[in-house]
Order: structure tokens, then C-alpha cells, then sequence
């Protein structure tokens, strides 16, 4: 990782390179996750109770998304651990989200705004407290959910709860599902360039309870929810030059784009409804991100000459396992590529919007232990549209 023209950049250990004129970076993370834990292996009894399920077909499906953790190696290895705000205890002060048919998006949305506002300002504390500077030098908030829906919206209510100043610029960007967090790292990099010395909090703030429903026939898909999603949240800081000494920027956000493809935007459907969210993810997904993923991520490794895939790092939001396996076969990546968005797959779920900031925590960590040779990297996320979103980054020393 190479010495780049523009202003001292100090690392956590007190070393130094430069970075380029005028370009964003990654400041500083932090993450807020609620107190339920919920293990793999507890899941399939856990989701029969919470719904008062006894249908021993549903059951036996459960059985076949979670099988035995001694049957889990190699690149079927999915989830172990998520974390969720949904409990036995809301559910029995909320009988009526189990109940097949019953209006509850009033009490769905009570729950998930309080929610993602508790987790939201959870993770913008733990990533203020990284960084290292007063929540006043904060001079924009972009805040993204999938989760809430209320007028004024979440970035609100986080901006006050955090003490930001009132004339901090928000930013919201909501239902972006799984693309959002590599949206608004876009959107903040374009803020930070264009406002020299500005500081931009990212806050992504999610909840599963929204579609939380009990197992039904005519909805398969809600299996493949309780398999694969979880709730949390997490934050960032993104600025441009100056770097006061203070701040250890760990990656340089070089270039990004965004592209959606025609024809598939009932691939990932959802519709909210009386009852929450009505959610439909296609079979297809993997095959139409195989369809367009090379040329998509040629045209982020050609702004620096980039000819073979493995050349480069990569932080891929992991969407499920198929989409991870399939970009590893397409793409014919060497199997520690995908290392860390298994991993954070594997500790957190489908966080939607959040994951792909898990994923960057462990590149962090990899790219302060010298784990990564490779100066250039991808960022990449698959959202509704389908959206592709990515970015070219440059890890800092």
C-alpha cells in the first residue's frame, strides 16, 4: 500500500502514510446489536414455539435450513449466530404477531422505530468513541433503514439523541435493502469530497420484526427469513483532508458506481401491507448477479488497470451463501477472497443494509495485522432492482 500525495494519515500504530488529494476515507466504525442472541442450532425450536407452530412439514423444512453444525463445513458453512430484537417476551406483549391475518403494522412500527433508534445510536456511539473527536465536529448524518417508516424519520430522532449540532445536513436513504449500506457510503463519499474538512456520520439501523409472521404454505420465502436474517446496526465516519492527527483512516474510497438490471425488479420484491412486509426473494438471485458481475466489477478495476480478480481485496455484503459461492466460481477467485464476508455471514446473518460495514470491521483487522498484500480493493452489495453497488478502495497503512 503505497504513499499517495496528500496530507499525513496516522495509523492505529502510530505510523504514517498519504493519501490522495481530496478523497474520502474511512475514519472509524462502530456497530449496536440487540441483547437477544439467537445460536443456529436453537433456531428451528425457538421460531415453532415463538409462532405456535406444530406442523410437522414446517418442521421438517426448519430441519433441512439448519441442519446439524457437524454438517456444516466448507462453503455450505452459513450462519451460527444472529441477533435479533424479536423475544418471547414481545411476543407475549404482542399476541397478535403470531396470528395469521391480523393488522399489525401499527405495532410493527412502533417496535422496529424504537428499535433501530436504541441500535442506531448504539453503533454512531461506538464509532464517535473510535474516531476519537466531540459528536459537535460532526457536520453531516446519512441514515439508512429499511426498517422504520414515520415522519420526521429516524435521522432525526438520531441526531438529537446523539447531541449532533442542529444545523448538522441529514440524509436519509430508506428500503434500499441489502445495497444500502454500500449506498450510502457512496453518498457519503460524495458529501465528504465536495465539502473539504466535512466529517460524515453513516448510521445503518435494522430490524427483522417488520416481516416477522407465522409459517404459512403460500409463503416459503418467510423460512428462508427465519434461516438467514438478523437485526442490528452500524456506523461510520467519512472524511476528506485535512486528517487531523487524531484519525486513522484505514481505507481511501476511490471511485463508485452504481447499476441496476432491467427486467429484474420483482427478483427482490417486498410490499408492505396491514400485516408488515411482504417479502419475496427470487431463486434466480444468484444466477442474475453471475449474469452481470464480471463486467460490473471490470469497470471499477479499470480505473487502475486491473486485469485479474485476484489481484484485488474484497468486502462483498454476504447475501447468502449461493451469491458468495457463485461470485467465487464466476470470478474464479481464490477461496480466502470471500474469507471475511463468510465470516461476518457466519457471526451476524443477513443484516441487510449493515452487513457490508461487519464485513469492513474484519478487513480492518486484517489490514492492520499485514494480512492483506493487495493495495486496491472491491466493495460490493446487491440490492432490489437488482442494484449493484461498488466501490474501488485503497487499503491505508
Amino acid at each position: 500500500m503505497a504513499d499517495l500525495g496528500f496530507g499525513d494519515a496516522r495509523s492505529g500504530n502510530g505510523s504514517r502514510s498519504q493519501c490522495s488529494r481530496g478523497k474520502a476515507m474511512l475514519l472509524a466504525l462502530g456497530k449496536g446489536l440487540p441483547e437477544q442472541v439467537l445460536p443456529q442450532e436453537k433456531v428451528v425450536e425457538t421460531y415453532l414455539q415463538d409462532t405456535i407452530c406444530d406442523d410437522p412439514a414446517t418442521r421438517a423444512k426448519l430441519e433441512r435450513l439448519f441442519p446439524p453444525m457437524h454438517k456444516i463445513v466448507g462453503k455450505t458453512t452459513t450462519v451460527r449466530t444472529r441477533y435479533t430484537v424479536m423475544s418471547k417476551e414481545l411476543l407475549d406483549e404482542h399476541p397478535e404477531l403470531r396470528t395469521e391475518g391480523t393488522p399489525t403494522l401499527t405495532p410493527r412500527l412502533d417496535i422496529c422505530n424504537a428499535a433501530v433508534l436504541e441500535l442506531g445510536a448504539t453503533a454512531a456511539r461506538a464509532a464517535l468513541g473510535e474516531w476519537g473527536r466531540p459528536a459537535a465536529d460532526i457536520t453531516h448524518l446519512v441514515y439508512i433503514s429499511s426498517s422504520e417508516l414515520r415522519l420526521p424519520g429516524g435521522d432525526l430522532f438520531l441526531a438529537t439523541r446523539l447531541g449532533l449540532h442542529p444545523n448538522t445536513v441529514r440524509t436519509s436513504l430508506l428500503f434500499l435493502g441489502c445495497s444500502g449500506g454500500a449506498a450510502a457510503l457512496r453518498t457519503a463519499k460524495d458529501i465528504a469530497e465536495n465539502n473539504p474538512g466535512s466529517r460524515v456520520l453513516v448510521v445503518a439501523a435494522e430490524t427483522t420484526v417488520l416481516g416477522f409472521r407465522p409459517p404459512s404454505p403460500d409463503r416459503p420465502y418467510d423460512l428462508v427469513g427465519a434461516a438467514l436474517f438478523g437485526d442490528g446496526a452500524s456506523a461510520a465516519i467519512i472524511g476528506a483532508g485535512p486528517i487531523a492527527a487524531e484519525e486513522s483512516p484505514f481505507l481511501e474510497l476511490q471511485f463508485s458506481t452504481q447499476e441496476f438490471l432491467p427486467g429484474t425488479d420483482k427478483v427482490i420484491d417486498g410490499k408492505i401491507t396491514e400485516e408488515g412486509i411482504n417479502f419475496k426473494l427470487g431463486r434466480d438471485l444468484p444466477e442474475k448477479i453471475e449474469s452481470r458481475i464480471e463486467g460490473f466489477c471490470r469497470t471499477l478495476m479499470d480505473r487502475v488497470g486491473i486485469k485479474e480478480f485476484n489481484d484485488v481485496f474484497w468486502a462483498v455484503h454476504p447475501g447468502g451463501p449461493a451469491i458468495l459461492n457463485r461470485l467465487e466460481v464466476c470470478l474464479e477467485l481464490q477461496p480466502e477472497k470471500l474469507k471475511i464476508s463468510r465470516k461476518a455471514l457466519m457471526n451476524y446473518g443477513n443484516v441487510s443494509s449493515n452487513t457490508v460495514f461487519y464485513v469492513l470491521e474484519y478487513l480492518r483487522d486484517e489490514l492492520k495485522k499485514g494480512m492483506i498484500r493487495e493495495e486496491w480493493g472491491l466493495i460490493l452489495a446487491f440490492g432490489p432492482g437488482i442494484t449493484f453497488e461498488g466501490m474501488l478502495v485503497r487499503g491505508i497503512n
